[in-house]
């Protein structure tokens, strides 16, 4: 099993307003309840930790994962508000974020919320987002990743998102305190460009994740695909050529791919991720770039299941 901890909120999308309304549809959402999705639905067994209101939204998203088949036992119910994320697509299709979350319950986890000892079959945790940031749930993962470095493997997205956490030095001192603890680091361009401000290069960027203490680093690049980075040097894979609906859960699912294929293929654990070699990489780079094409070939975060990947692979392209 794999224990995803972060956020879970509402995406609100919103129509171009009219006169005098704007149309809006409310979906289940978070970077984090993404992927925990998307990896039930790759067939990998998964809980979430986090944060749920028991407003009217909070049931939903927990009502939502309980159907998608996530352990939903390690939930922390609150009576504080959901968080609500407006999303407003651009000209180009990429979404436009803006969010009211304030002392909302994603934010609201304390030390005092997590299990005092985790069961032996949870193999790996994921951290990503802005719940590695804001406080005080912020402190509380970063303590969970702490405790269990060394122990499970241990996988960040930081999904960057400015709006939310502000300044980019306190995300940058919060962020560090997983990247020491990750054995697997899975970033956009995106990331890396807002994170040092266009200072450092994917390479240079994955550099740093190594030297942190990660044993896997993989940037990727939208319709140019993604590159590994890793102890047996890099590794590129295009991206696959689909019609683009939106790409709002694209990284969610690359992310829970990516996690999905090591557990299938038996190597979810630090020293199996430490010794994989290029070709290996490269398929499950492979594997992960299906998926994410088929999310941003379809409206919303409609991620895909085992078979959706399967009947759509084909053979990776060498460097």
């Amino acid at each position: 099993m794999m224990l995803v901890c972060g956020e879970a909120l509402i995406d609100l999308f919103v129509s171009a307003p009219g006169r005098s309304e704007m149309s809006a549809r409310a979906v289940a959402g978070g970077s984090p309840f993404n992927v925990a999705v998307g990896l039930a639905r790759l067939g990998v067994r998964a809980a979430f930790l986090g944060g749920i209101s028991r407003d009217h939204f909070g049931t939903f998203l927990a009502d939502r994962l309980s159907r998608e088949g996530v352990d939903n036992s390690f939930l922390v119910r609150t009576d504080r508000l959901s968080t609500v994320s407006i999303v407003a697509a651009t000209d180009d299709g990429q979404p436009n974020y803006a969010f009211h979350g304030e002392g909302a319950a994603d934010r609201s986890l304390r030390l005092a919320h997590l299990p005092s000892v985790l069961p032996d079959d949870i193999e790996a945790l994921t951290f990503g987002s802005y719940s590695m940031a804001v406080e005080p749930v912020g402190s509380t993962f970063a303590a969970l990743a702490q405790r269990e470095h060394g122990r499970r493997v241990i996988s960040v997205d930081p999904n960057l998102r400015p709006t939310v956490v502000g300044d980019m030095q306190t995300w940058a001192v919060a962020a560090e305190r997983f990247y020491r603890t990750a054995t697997v680091i899975k970033a956009s361009d995106e990331d890396v460009r807002v994170a040092w401000g266009g200072r450092l290069s994917i390479a240079d960027a994955a550099a740093y994740w190594l030297e942190c203490g990660a044993r896997l680093v993989v940037v990727t690049e939208g319709v140019r695909g993604a590159t590994a980075f890793s102890a047996a040097g890099s590794v590129s894979v295009p991206g696959r050529s689909v019609v683009v609906r939106d790409t709002v859960g694209a990284g969610d699912t690359f992310h829970a791919a990516l996690l999905a294929q090591l557990a299938k293929t038996g190597r979810l654990h630090p020293g199996a991720i430490a010794a994989l070699d290029q070709s290996a990489i490269r398929e499950l780079l492979g594997y992960a770039t299906v998926a994410a094409a088929i999310t941003v070939s379809r409206d919303g975060a409609d991620l895909p299941t085992a078979a959706d990947v399967e009947g759509n692979m084909q053979p990776c392209p060498t460097d």
